[in-house]
């Protein structure tokens, strides 16, 4: 037999009759510990680190008769810390994919300056190769997808409102300091410029052309922004975050 202990942070993987306590198991067969905490319910991005017979692990590692298993979660207090499972980038580098559900959410990562890729017809293969190919963090609510072997970075999203599903995002990954408002398009993903407003006072309701002085373009989709109650609005919401 073989014991398995999770942390706190990941009882919602499990079914619900088995949380609370430890698991104890037949040891499969020639079993890597990642197969066998997957086969438990829990994503193998969502574990933070192993301790096998107390010893920190691997999820290549085998099982054997015996063993005892500690599956903890990780957070943003030890994302760069030795004994966890991968290297996680500094918050003002991470990039994003979001999957077809996510999409308020990927425009609050583009308003705070973060780069976030997300359409609404992404199939489950095209966002492992983005995260593989580009170092992307996955960010989801389908546990199936969290299991992509191609997958290493990524967090499950549990919050099903947007401004709360930010706000946890912004807490868990410590991404407060590579904030960047309104520096990125919400629409496109891409790169916002300062514009002189003679530039784009053909493009401009006659409310904003009286009163706003300051103006970005995007460098994708050529949208104009300026600072009006949106923008005000979003503000706050960064702020709250």
């Amino acid at each position: 037999m073989i014991t398995l202990i999770f942390a706190d942070a990941l009882q919602p993987f499990l079914p619900p009759a088995r949380r609370g306590g430890a698991w104890c198991l037949p040891a499969p067969p020639d079993a890597s510990l990642k197969h066998v905490i997957e086969a438990c319910g829990v994503p193998h991005t969502e574990v933070g680190a192993i301790l096998l017979n107390g010893q920190p692990a691997g999820f290549a590692e085998r099982v054997a008769d015996g063993d005892h298993i500690e599956v903890r979660a990780w957070s943003a207090a030890d994302l760069h810390a030795a004994h966890t499972l991968r290297h996680w980038p500094a918050p003002e580098a991470m990039r994003f994919v979001a999957d077809a559900h996510l999409g308020a959410l990927a425009r609050r990562l583009r308003m705070a300056g973060f780069d976030t890729l997300f359409r609404n017809d992404f199939a489950d293969r095209e966002i492992a190769a983005l995260a593989a190919d580009e170092g992307r963090i996955v960010l989801t609510r389908d546990r199936g997808l969290l299991q992509h072997k191609a997958i290493s970075h990524a967090c499950y999203v549990h919050a099903t409102a947007p401004d709360a599903q930010f706000s946890a995002l912004v807490e868990r990954l410590g991404l407060r300091p590579g904030l960047r408002p309104f520096t990125r398009c919400i629409e496109c993903n891409a790169p916002l410029k300062a514009v002189d407003k003679g530039t784009v006072l053909d493009r401009l309701p006659p409310s904003v052309r009286e009163h706003q002085l300051r103006f970005t373009r995007c460098t994708g989709c050529g949208r104009v922004f300026w600072e009006g109650s949106h923008w005000r609005r979003m503000g706050l919401m960064l702020d709250g975050a």
